[in-house]
């Protein structure tokens, strides 16, 4: 259970395909709308931050698979995966991506947990960095209700909600996002974040397996359709990933079909509930699939390129 690190590097073609996959419209990632973005650091565009996590995903399977510890996750029962990473700096196409993992380390007992630290560097330099635990409950919230219902019992039919819409106040204020888990999407997500296919898709050996972080990366694209909603001029105010927590159910991960649908829910963070920065916005999301059951929760933060700039 040794630290190990591993290289890889993406083209714009890499880019391109997993935005495409999961309709994310984020200019910051386009190859010729980046230079619509006013002031725009980065002189190019960017690598999406659940393209990275993907690759993240891919290397912490291989380690535990290599390490024997894919059967501790079965018996002790640890259905979620958790997620946690802040990002420093952005990782640009054709450039050198290090995948550093850190020794495995293990808790037993009452609340039995696998976790590790990892680190992302882009020409080394920090651009990533954070953990990975593996549990039997969710880390983040872990509480999640709609109109003080727990999701899974609430007897509310989102199908009943137009795409783009909000729900009522009564009923959180959320905006849905829905979509669909097309599997044609999943394997030009793989492809596009330097995974094959094949470990997650093989109609000849009957295996149709969605990955983690697939489903998760549609938060991008809810968000976005929400501020494009609001009007948010997305060339002089666009906002940036700050940070990721992401806690994921495995177990109805695996119960997903092709076509099964997915209904993303998310709302802005009250203030008392926010970052210690002002200008940080903080939003709550949610997967939901059928009965309502989650299949991810998240907290993100998103920055104004603005104060990143002031920084």
């Amino acid at each position: 259970m040794v630290s190990h690190a591993t290289t890889e590097q993406f083209s714009q073609i890499h880019i391109d395909v997993a935005r495409n996959a999961t309709d994310d419209f984020n200019l910051f990632h386009d190859s010729h709308g980046w230079s619509r973005i006013i002031n725009n650091p980065f002189q190019g565009p960017i690598v999406l931050g659940f393209q990275i996590e993907a690759l993240i995903e891919h290397k912490m399977r291989h380690h535990r698979h290599e390490n024997a510890e894919e059967n501790w996750l079965t018996q002790k029962y640890l259905n979620f995966s958790n997620y946690q990473f802040s990002f420093a700096n952005a990782i640009k196409p054709e450039t050198s991506v290090s995948i550093e993992i850190k020794k495995t380390q293990i808790t037993d007992g009452d609340n039995p947990t696998l976790s590790n630290r990892v680190s992302v560097k882009s020409n080394g330099k920090l651009a990533l960095i954070g953990f990975k635990k593996e549990t039997q409950t969710p880390i983040f919230l872990n509480h999640a209700l709609l109109n003080g219902v727990d999701f899974p019992g609430s007897d509310i039919d989102l199908r009943a909600y137009a795409d783009r819409s909000f729900l009522n106040k009564d009923l959180g204020g959320f905006f849905l996002k829905r979509k669909f888990m097309n599997i044609s999407n999943a394997k030009n997500f793989l492809c596009g974040s330097l995974i094959d296919q094949r470990i997650f898709f093989d109609e000849l050996e009957g295996r149709h397996n969605f990955p983690e972080i697939f489903p998760c990366a549609f938060i991008s694209c809810a968000l976005l359709e929400k501020a494009l909603h609001e009007k948010l001029d997305f060339e002089k105010s666009p906002m940036v990933y700050s940070s990721h927590k992401i806690s994921i159910d495995r177990f109805l991960l695996s119960q997903l079909k092709s076509n099964s649908a997915l209904h993303i829910l998310i709302r802005q963070q009250h203030p008392f509930k926010q970052a210690a920065n002002p200008l940080v916005q903080v939003y709550e999301c949610y997967g939901l699939i059928d009965n309502n059951e989650i299949l991810f929760r998240a907290i993100v933060e998103l920055t104004p390129l603005e104060a990143i700039l002031k920084k």
